[in-house]
């Protein structure tokens, strides 16, 4: 990619690439809390249920501090933090915040590709108000979240999705980071793999038996020697450590599906440990769908036994999925139909599919990239 030109004002981009921005609220469900009930400004907080089975569907930064993050089992968060409150979600309060979010982004780009509640792709190459500088767009869009709601945003400026999405992660909390042309392949050379998007413990934790730490460490490997290791996903991983990024912001993608995946740290073989990890997966992925908004008719269970084979089931439901309570009767009657099993299970995932119209008000988002799973 060709170097800014010199002397070009912060933000420009060269004639022909895209001008992206990725906006990620700060801790969204917690600072909402936060704001609507001050007595919880300043301690560590969790949005979540503090039950035996109860998940930390996200995070203050005075928690984090702690080590608590969104995913969590509630008895592990207040093991590292037994000062950890708790407030249950209220999911119409930050739909109700994300559409004033949403409302202003509009008045900037018609080209909005919401992630979820709380995060945005723009692409504001030809923006609605002719500023034609990508950062102080930006710079605008921030400082009209924080008047119009009383919360912080953080923003990441690039010329691809890529960069501008981990670029909104650099300066977290209220931060602003701009990646110009030209800068794009040495930033992400210095990156630990597990900044990459999609890369997680595990996945972090099989590169690095490669000696792949950094992006540097990454892009020194052939494409071939990637697919021989990671197999779909070494494309990815090879445009990613050289910065590349084709893919536009899609404002009318439809959503598929929404799930997720645990890997268990030992194999689970028993019926009772097997329902115990089913809650904690439906606690998991029902947050997701909260979050995004979405509704549903088919349940997909997805187990991997021990010798890495897979075994699926499913069940579609004549109407809508859209409480937590009728997607955990669909799963748990979909294990119970998988049980008794034939070998230990490493891995158990629950996807919610044939989606349907958003709750009333809310932008239907596109697949989300937080969900891209390597490993």
């Amino acid at each position: 990619m060709p170097p800014a030109p010199a002397g070009a004002p912060a933000g420009e981009m060269p004639v022909g690439l895209r001008k992206i921005i990725h906006i990620d609220m700060d801790a969204f469900y917690a600072s909402v809390e936060q704001r609507d009930e001050p007595a919880l400004k300043g301690l560590p907080l969790a949005v979540g249920h503090a039950g035996a089975r109860g998940v930390v569907a996200a995070a203050s930064y005075e928690a984090r501090r702690f080590g608590v993050r969104s995913a969590m089992a509630s008895a592990k968060a207040l093991r590292l933090c037994p000062q950890l409150v708790f407030r249950p979600p209220r999911f119409e309060a930050y739909r109700a915040v994300s559409r004033q979010i949403r409302a202003i982004f509009a008045e900037y780009t018609p080209l909005i590709e919401p992630l979820a509640l709380d995060e945005a792709y723009l692409d504001v190459t030809e923006d609605l108000k002719g500023l034609g500088n990508a950062t102080r767009i930006a710079e605008l869009i921030r400082a009209r979240i924080r008047a119009e709601t009383g919360l912080t945003a953080s923003a990441g400026v690039s010329y691809n999705k890529f960069l501008a999405k981990i670029a909104s992660d650099q300066n977290k909390p209220d931060g602003l980071c701009v990646i110009r042309p030209g800068e794009g392949a040495a930033f992400v050379a210095a990156l630990p793999v597990r900044r990459f998007h999609g890369v997680g413990p595990r996945g972090a934790e099989k590169l690095a038996k490669l000696g792949i730490h950094t992006g540097a460490d990454l892009r020194a490997l052939g494409l071939e020697v990637l697919r021989a290791h990671f197999g779909a996903q070494a494309d990815y991983l090879y445009r990613a450590a050289r910065a590349i990024d084709l893919r536009a912001v899609s404002p009318d993608r439809p959503r598929k599906s929404l799930g997720g995946e645990r890997t268990f740290s030992r194999d689970l073989s028993s019926g009772a440990s097997l329902r115990a990890a089913l809650e904690e997966t439906i606690a998991l992925v029902w947050g997701r769908i909260e979050k995004a908004g979405v509704s549903g008719r088919t349940v997909t269970l997805k187990l991997r036994h021990a010798d890495f084979s897979i075994h699926t089931r499913a069940a579609s439901s004549p109407t809508p999925i859209t409480t937590e309570a009728g997607f955990a009767v669909a799963a748990r009657a979909l294990l119970e139909q998988a049980l008794p099993l034939p070998q230990p299970v490493r891995l158990m995932g629950l996807t919610l599919s044939a989606l349907g119209e958003p709750a009333a008000g809310e932008a239907e988002a596109p697949p989300a990239d937080s969900q891209l799973s390597l490993f």
